[in-house]
């Protein structure tokens, strides 16, 4: 039996523990948070390091990427150094692979989304996915400057934000994480900046990006929309629903009414390709999920029913 851990820096009230079987292979999968603080998590890889199988990073990427660019964050490089025997993956390499194909897959399985206006909190964290809506003819408006560093300027194009990313990201990265991110307690607080954005929230057709962003800053009252995401748990639905969302969709699918973060997935595929991860390309990722049938999952909330699509 396969294990694999995600240690994140979020919530410990989100941690999630699950047995399953894929490809023939049967799996503990479990996710286990630190509320915010760092060196638990630095010892937690520490202590289980070679005694199991893959690890994901959760809360926390090592890189940020936009366009050819990255930047690397420096509070996620020891988290990441000191798993010295058992592989690791921030959930990068899906971001980058499987996050670009749901804006096609939605339009093909789900509904006509061409030139809807989509409003992503980060793109930044989410590039990929912003691309896939991009070449859809989607209008977009970035909130990177938004929900990150608290200045209320709407990006319109990947082009500016990578213009901007060369000025704001390096500085940005060096910064004490909780500084850029929810992590810990702040993920519990629900709607705590709520207000604030408002108007990007209701101008737009569907809302997209990093769930802990959404959730802080997204109204009460969201009747009609579409929320394309990752990483939520039976609470959170049940709070979109209440909000009046339409259609969530998450990019990784229902594993025992969780949909995990996309680095316990690629840590997951990790340990069925056969090959070192710093080689396993975008086009390995994608086959693998193929291999599987891991599909997006997808939320009718006017239906009041679940499309179990996941193949799992």
């Amino acid at each position: 039996m396969k294990h694999i851990v995600s240690i994140s820096i979020g919530s410990s009230k989100r941690n999630h523990k699950i047995e399953l079987e894929v490809a023939g292979q049967s799996f503990v999968v479990e996710r286990i948070g630190t509320d915010g603080d760092i060196q638990k998590a630095i010892e937690m890889v520490r202590e289980l390091d070679g005694k199991v199988d893959a690890f994901g990073m959760g809360g926390i990427d090592v890189y940020l990427n936009a366009g050819k660019s990255r930047y690397k964050i420096k509070d996620a490089v020891p988290i990441y150094e000191a798993a010295q025997k058992t592989p690791m993956v921030d959930g990068s390499g899906l971001k980058v692979s499987l996050e670009k194909e749901v804006p096609g897959f939605i339009n093909d399985n789900v509904e006509d989304i061409t030139g809807k206006k989509v409003f992503v909190l980060p793109a930044i964290d989410r590039y990929a996915m912003a691309e896939g809506f991009e070449a859809l003819g989607c209008e977009l408006v970035l909130g990177d400057l938004m929900v990150a560093l608290g200045i209320n300027i709407p990006i319109k194009s990947l082009r500016t934000l990578d213009k901007m990313a060369s000025i704001f990201a390096p500085i940005a990265c060096r910064l004490p994480f909780e500084m850029l991110y929810p992590t810990g307690k702040e993920q519990n607080s629900g709607a705590s900046k709520a207000g604030k954005l408002d108007k990007y929230f209701e101008d737009a057709d569907i809302i997209a990006g990093d769930f802990h962003y959404i959730r802080q800053f997204m109204p009460s009252s969201m009747e009609g929309k579409m929320i394309v995401t990752n990483t939520v748990t039976k609470e959170d639905i049940q709070w979109m629903e209440d909000c009046g969302i339409r259609v969530l969709v998450t990019s990784t699918p229902d594993l025992s009414g969780r949909s995990f973060g996309t680095n316990v997935i690629e840590a997951m595929l990790v340990t069925l390709i056969e090959k070192e991860v710093e080689s396993i390309t975008s086009e390995d990722y994608l086959k693998a999920l193929a291999d599987i049938n891991f599909r997006p999952r997808v939320v009718h909330f006017t239906k009041r029913q679940e499309l179990k699509i996941s193949g799992v």
